[in-house]
């Protein structure tokens, strides 16, 4: 992590969650009313139809509700999906677009992901811009060449420090529980950090770069401390307020 850009810890609850979880939802919101806040962002993005309700849950805590896509229309006939003016409307800060899930369940292309994160900006969203390779890509040694790529296309060109947050997610250790190594991911995340500089110069020293695959409260405290770490984006470990608390809480020791 550097210290230089304010951490973010953002969970990802994915197609969980019924109304019966907002007690969870309350519970991160009341556990990150610490002092520790205010050297750290959280963020949670629940799924849609908890959106709302989570946002008025939460209106009293540092903790950031967001949502997890967002169409790259403001409106119009796109039955099922929801515009980035629509999370805001329900107070929502941010939006994951280019998900590895995205990308492969519903074949979403980097010029798609583009065009998503142009609308989150439209609607004062901070875009969370996913990227990462397949157990394909990295064994054929095409994981630096497959980021560049991604980077180079899904990020839009007006992509600012305060708009704009680079999730990498190695696509095999999302859900496994296996993760690269620190080498691997203090490499990728240099490499993420120099190819952003090459493009947007002293802008991209900003731009947060945070890790995502399995990160859990066990791993929590290595992974923050790689150099250009600048947050987790956590999966199932954000489901649960103990776990999720327990990997806010790792910052203690980080941030002291």
């Amino acid at each position: 992590m550097t210290s230089k850009r304010r951490p973010l810890l953002a969970g990802n609850w994915k197609m969980n969650g019924t109304r019966a979880s907002l007690d969870q939802i309350k519970a991160i919101g009341d556990g990150v009313k610490t002092s520790l806040s205010e050297k750290l962002d959280v963020l949670l993005c629940p799924p849609v139809s908890l959106l709302y309700v989570a946002t008025a849950l939460c209106d009293d805590s540092p903790l950031a509700i967001g949502a997890q896509d967002c169409h790259q229309k403001a409106s119009g006939a796109h039955t099922g999906d929801i515009s980035a003016e629509m999370i805001a409307d329900c107070f929502g800060t941010h939006v994951i677009v280019g998900h590895s899930e995205r990308r492969r369940d519903h074949d979403e292309s980097d010029d798609l992901i583009r065009a998503k994160a142009e609308a989150a900006y439209a609607a004062d969203l901070i875009a969370v811009i996913c990227i990462g390779e397949t157990e394909a890509e990295r064994k054929a040694g095409e994981t630096l060449e497959v980021l560049k790529r991604q980077l180079g296309a899904s990020v839009p060109e007006n992509a600012t420090a305060k708009s704009t947050v680079i999730a990498y997610e190695p696509v095999w250790a999302i859900g496994t529980g296996l993760t690269p190594t620190l080498a691997d991911v203090a490499e990728a995340h240099d490499f993420i950090r120099s190819t952003l500089a090459e493009r947007f110069g002293e802008e991209a020293k900003g731009i947060r770069l945070l890790y995502g695959g399995s990160a859990n409260p066990g791993n929590a405290r290595v992974l923050i401390a790689v150099d250009n770490v600048d947050g987790l984006l956590v999966g199932g470990a954000s489901l649960k307020a103990a776990d999720f608390l327990a990997m806010y809480g790792a910052y203690g020791e980080l941030l002291a």
